[in-house]
């Protein structure tokens, strides 16, 4: 599956709601399904500071190959399932297709800018930033 069409069917089950609240109800139930992460990836270098939650997020390369997949933890419900969704869509992509991939059109199509506060939206970037970064780091090792 392209990650156009991924991003198309985020969009298309969060169009399934009728209100943000049940949005927001979906964001957490999509945080509180995301697999706990592994403590020992809490680390400094895996958290984004610019956030004002505490998130980490983790690669690894699958089967030592090129695509990679993610760990991510937040200890607030609504970015705990905003990280969800974003280890859901890089997960099992190498860093190129990671680093191409329209995340804008993402946001955009949930209307999260709409509905999270500015400083709740730069996080949100920032983890996007930083999970990119990560995929690129990996990748040239």
């Amino acid at each position: 599956m392209s990650s156009t069409s991924e991003i198309d069917e985020i969009i298309d089950t969060f169009e399934l709601f009728g209100d943000w609240d049940e949005r927001y109800q979906y964001l957490v139930e999509l945080g509180e399904r995301l697999p706990t992460m592994d403590p020992m990836l809490k680390v400094d270098a895996n958290r984004v500071m610019e956030c004002m939650s505490t998130v980490h997020v983790a690669p690894s390369s699958i089967d030592g190959g090129p695509r990679l997949a993610f760990q991510g933890d937040c200890d607030t419900a609504i970015i705990k399932g905003v990280v969800a969704l974003l280890v859901q869509l890089f997960s099992g992509k190498s860093a190129a297709e990671i680093e191409a991939m329209d995340v804008d059109a993402l946001f955009a199509g949930l209307k999260l800018e709409e509905h999270l506060s500015p400083n709740r939206h730069v996080g949100v970037y920032a983890i996007v930033n930083k999970m990119k970064g990560q995929a690129r780091r990996l990748s040239n090792a």
